[in-house]
């Protein structure tokens, strides 16, 4: 209605604009010339109003054509019978405008509404391409429903457990008691032609893919003809197929990384028998050594089986321990104790985690001049350079010497702490493997767990294990540390 109002009210201002124009010029202007000019208030009202009020544009535009423009002027009465064609003429010609003009607008605002619903339907269907969240997802989905069909609120219920759970909402909150209705029940909703509560209530609309249902939309305020109803449908369709791939991809990833921990608990295994095996050798015949009544050993030889059983007890019990550290680690139950710490001290600290043994004589620390305090947790990271330093004793020929060496770096802003060996060296191809529990068997019988932990426990710092090229026979592992509070100047400046 206040449509057809604004239309009419357009139509007498131009009709009273154009008669005041027209009238000191009536002398020189033809009827005809009248009649055209009083179209065009029709238009006007028509385009403005609709139908209804072109025919009040043609009703103000026949009166003012009689009363100005048709001899005698200021009266309803005609005089000739000419005068009487012209008006027929006029109000025919302007109701067949009124009716063009009207069928033109109402084909304009059809292709308008049908860019826009294609438009957001192409915005919807981006969602089946996009790698969104669940959360993003569903925000989209019942954001895009309430825009394009001017909803007053939906919600999107998916099923948990049995029962539809409200996961995503948009416009005005949807009333509680049509939520529950809905949720109590995970079997097929209403249709889209009856109201679940009422006319113009909350409205039901499933969402449908591969035959099956998967989830539910609550729409309130929902209006439109059977040709809303139908894109609505194709909405429904476009948003379950988005609904689905995402619940696909989710289940692959999910896949993923069930054959991702399945490939690290065999690297695990194998990596946990690769080092359990050789001091359990090592104590199985030490003790069955010992218990053989035939052995005829001395005092001082079964002292030395002794001492080889207690030494790879300790490593066995090390190694033990580590794995329980790394396993808490990845948990996240494992809280770092930061605090300053020597590197000097961390280097002492990991020889006497290693205990006692001829085998220690050949590390030797070689600080590269004035090193920061660093700022670890001391247990663990002493844990770590315990691990490398047992690997490369482990690893070095019989005697040959085995170097930590640590430098300020100014330009990282950070101390790298080196452990060398003469054993044998890591191909430049095998150097990530080296220090991944996954693919220590790559390495060329240089990984390890041992190695893997190491690189757990310094990552829990936020730092890295690495592997350089020695340049000669051997292996070099590398590992940053940050410094703890500020770096003197001197230090800080690279002297």
């Amino acid at each position: 209605m206040r449509r057809v109002l604004v239309g009419s009210a357009a139509a007498l201002a131009l009709t009273a604009a154009l008669v005041g124009v027209m009238l000191p010029l009536r002398a020189h202007l033809s009827i005809a010339t009248s009649a055209l000019v009083l179209v065009v208030p029709v238009v006007a009202g028509a385009a403005a109003g609709g139908f209804a009020a072109g025919m009040v544009a043609t009703a103000i535009g026949f009166l003012a054509y009689d009363l100005f423009f048709i001899p005698p002027y200021g009266t309803l009465s005609v005089g000739a019978a000419q005068n009487w064609v012209a008006l027929g003429i006029y109000a025919l010609v302007t109701v067949v405008v009124a009716r063009i003009v009207t069928q033109l607008e109402l084909a304009r605002a059809e292709a308008q509404h049908r860019a826009a619903a294609t438009r957001r339907l192409f915005d919807l269907s981006e969602l089946l391409v996009r790698e969104a969240s669940g959360p993003d997802l569903f925000d989209a989905i019942v954001g895009a429903f309430t825009e394009a069909f001017g909803l007053s609120g939906a919600a999107l219920l998916l099923p948990e457990e049995g029962r539809l759970e409200v996961v995503a909402s948009a416009g005005t909150p949807l009333p509680d008691p049509d939520l529950d209705r809905l949720a109590a029940s995970a079997r097929g909703p209403v249709s889209l032609e009856s109201a679940l509560v009422q006319p113009g209530g909350t409205q039901a609309l499933a969402l449908v893919a591969s035959g099956r249902e998967i989830g539910l939309l609550a729409l309130r305020g929902l209006g439109g003809g059977r040709a809303d109803h139908e894109l609505l449908r194709t909405f429904a369709n476009h948003a379950a197929l988005a609904l689905e791939r995402a619940r696909l991809r989710e289940q692959a990833l999910r896949a993923q990384l069930l054959e991702e921990v399945d490939r690290l608990r065999r690297s695990l295994v194998g990596a946990v028998s690769h080092d359990l095996r050789t001091p359990l050798a090592t104590i199985k015949v030490s003790a069955s050594t010992l218990r053989d009544p035939d052995a005829h050993l001395g005092a001082e030889e079964a002292r030395e089986l002794a001492c080889l059983i207690d030494a790879q007890a300790d490593r066995l019990d090390r190694l033990v321990a580590n794995l329980l550290d790394m396993t808490r680690i990845q948990s996240g139950t494992l809280e770092l104790r930061r605090r300053a710490t020597e590197v000097g001290a961390l280097v002492a600290d990991a020889i006497t985690v290693l205990g006692g043994g001829a085998e220690l004589e050949r590390v030797t620390w070689r600080p590269g001049g004035t090193l920061p305090l660093v700022d670890v947790d001391p247990v663990l990271a002493r844990q770590a350079l315990a691990n490398l330093v047992d690997n490369a004793l482990r690893h070095g020929p019989e005697g040959a010497p085995v170097t930590v060496t640590a430098r300020w770096e100014p330009a990282r802003r950070q101390v790298l702490v080196a452990v060398c060996d003469e054993g044998p060296g890591v191909a430049v191809d095998d150097h990530t493997a080296a220090v991944d529990i996954a693919g220590f068997q790559e390495a060329g019988g240089r990984g390890g767990l041992g190695l893997a932990i190491a690189r757990a426990f310094l990552e829990a710092h936020g730092e890295r294990l690495w592997v350089e090229d020695a340049g000669t026979d051997g292996a070099r592992f590398v590992f940053s540390l940050a410094p703890a509070g500020q770096v003197p100047a001197e230090l800080a400046a690279g002297g």
